[in-house]
């Protein structure tokens, strides 16, 4: 006679809930991150620009300050993308989930540091509309500095996420947690995403210039953080690898 232990299914089943919570955690954080992106985006990019104008900085200092603290919350849910997946990636390539954690921390820490860079622009800001007129020149190109640094670290980070993405895409590919045409487009935009900062690096443009090349990864992610939400990684995956690391489902009765 043939049974299935209670032990095992009782595995496969917290596998599967914990599965389920993390695509929840996950899409969650793609949205977050991609919101509060465009939003702090959109309200410190009208003031800052190149060449800055200080004045005008210092005039909406509440905006700029609050879109910095908006882009810090980006930093911190793109980061928590790959820590998120990484308890269910790693079991199809530990490397590829843990790289894809090291690449959008780095993200990470290049968005901080231009938020630190725009904090920096407020505060010279006001020393610009207290100070004399001869500082004003010195302060100004100070400004731009900072605007260009921001502009750097911003195109470095999202080579460093291009790189931690194409890891867990790999990752969704192989594995089929979630669709092949889904993980599918999400290489092929990232390699667009790639090709875009490589352009922007050796031209020295803005990235901004090439945003046409970028908006297939950003609706790929509202598309599969919808996914993640509402069905979650496939079933079948999920159940095979459960299955491998639990052993055999079935075990053979001793004869009496």
């Amino acid at each position: 006679m043939r049974e299935t232990t209670l032990k095992e299914a009782l595995g496969t089943n917290r596998g599967a809930d914990s599965s389920r919570r993390t695509a929840l955690i996950a899409g969650a954080l793609f949205i977050a991150a991609t919101a509060t992106s465009v939003v702090g985006t959109a309200l410190s990019r009208p003031f800052v620009h190149d060449p800055v104008s200080l004045g005008r900085v210092s005039a909406h200092q509440n905006l700029v300050s609050l879109g910095a603290l908006f882009e810090f919350v980006a930093a911190a849910a793109s980061a928590g993308i790959a820590i998120s997946l990484y308890p269910v990636l790693r079991k199809w390539s530990a490397g590829l989930a843990l790289g894809s954690v090291v690449f959008r921390a780095m993200e990470a820490c290049m968005y901080a540091l231009g938020v630190v860079s725009l904090l920096s622009l407020v505060k010279l800001s006001q020393q610009f509309t207290t100070g004399g007129a001869a500082d004003r020149a010195s302060l100004h190109a100070i400004g731009d500095s900072l605007v260009a640094v921001r502009d750097q670290v911003a195109l470095t980070g999202v080579l460093a996420f291009s790189v931690g993405a194409l890891m867990y895409y790999s990752v969704f590919y192989r594995s089929e947690l979630v669709p092949r045409w889904l993980s599918g487009w999400g290489i092929a935009a990232i390699v667009l995403t790639i090709g875009a900062c490589l352009m922007a690096w050796f031209s020295h443009r803005p990235l901004t210039t090439y945003t046409i090349v970028l908006l297939p990864i950003g609706v790929q992610e509202m598309v599969l953080a919808v996914w993640l939400i509402a069905k979650g990684f496939s079933s079948s995956a999920l159940t095979l690898v459960l299955g491998s690391r639990n052993g055999a489902t079935t075990v053979e009765a001793p004869r009496r």
